[in-house]
């Protein structure tokens, strides 16, 4: 895969960086197709020309990955988000804002990077839309959560938006903005995607490495934080919770995952002409 083509095409292979005593690794489930006009209704044709045109697929969408944030440390490990599920979902059977959507691939990931999935101790939500508690909550085909051991954790005002029979048998822990969820994971309340998202942040060997979740779908938006997005349940606190996030992105020694940016899911916030924009990390292992 090209450069370029790292910015167009869902990413397909596990990732790893260390972060001090810890490692982090992103784990591919597979993708979403994001209409460009339609999942951001404010924006225009010319809008998506230039530069941003490289992030459109060969159909005109945004490739936006799906999948899950490993973290170790020592012997522990836990996932932020847990991808779509085994499921293939035709464009025409999604909402009109979207494409093709596909998932399946993260107990493969999981295993080329050698790890259990029952050796997962907690699973952090950014939020609970599907793409994100797939494997986790309700994995389809018949199948239950090879997370056997794993505490499911989000904000009370997330866990409040989700019925009780796709919580099933499993163990719920509440998580406050501010607590440290595991070894150097810390909750950060981003609401505005849904109202109680959540990001997760993590010090370690003097970084940062901030998990963000949906604030952000496409790297499109760094430079125009104030663009609708039309799934947005609280447009007003998402536009917010952009512009803080881009301060927070700003500050010496921060990266960032981008559950949703193609294959340069890992990244820190960087500069074009005066303009915001994605620099994706190359420090894999």
């Amino acid at each position: 895969m090209t450069t370029a083509t790292r910015w167009n095409t869902p990413a397909t292979a596990p990732r790893t960086l260390r972060f001090g005593e810890h490692t982090v690794t992103w784990l591919p489930d597979g993708y979403v197709q994001l209409d460009p006009r339609r999942w951001l209704p404010g924006t225009t044709e010319e809008d998506w020309t230039g530069e941003n045109a490289g992030l459109l697929d060969p159909e005109g969408f945004l490739a936006a990955s799906i999948g899950a944030l490993l973290i170790r440390h020592g012997d522990r490990a836990m996932l932020v988000d847990a991808g779509f599920g085994p499921r293939d979902v035709p464009a025409a059977d999604t909402r009109p804002a979207l494409g093709a959507l596909v998932g399946g691939q993260l107990p493969a990931a999981l295993d080329a990077v050698g790890v259990d999935p029952a050796a997962i101790e907690l699973i952090a939500f950014s939020h609970l839309h599907g793409d994100h508690f797939g494997w986790a909550l309700c994995p389809g085909r018949g199948l239950v959560s090879p997370f056997v051991n794993a505490v499911f954790a989000a904000s009370a005002a997330e866990w409040a938006t989700l019925p009780p029979s796709k919580r099933g048998p499993a163990r719920i822990r509440t998580v406050a903005d501010g607590e440290e969820i595991f070894p150097g994971v810390t909750a950060r309340s981003t609401p505005g995607h849904t109202a109680g998202h959540t990001s997760y942040v993590l010090t370690s060997g003097g970084r940062r490495l901030i998990a963000f979740g949906d604030v952000f779908h496409t790297p499109a938006q760094l430079a125009r934080p104030d663009w609708r997005v039309a799934v947005d349940a609280l447009p007003e606190g998402a536009v917010a919770a952009r512009r803080a996030l881009l301060a927070e992105l700003a500050r010496p020694g921060t990266s960032a995952f981008a559950n949703h940016f193609s294959d340069v899911v890992f990244g820190r916030l960087g500069e074009n002409a005066g303009t915001p924009c994605w620099e994706p990390l190359e420090e894999f292992y």
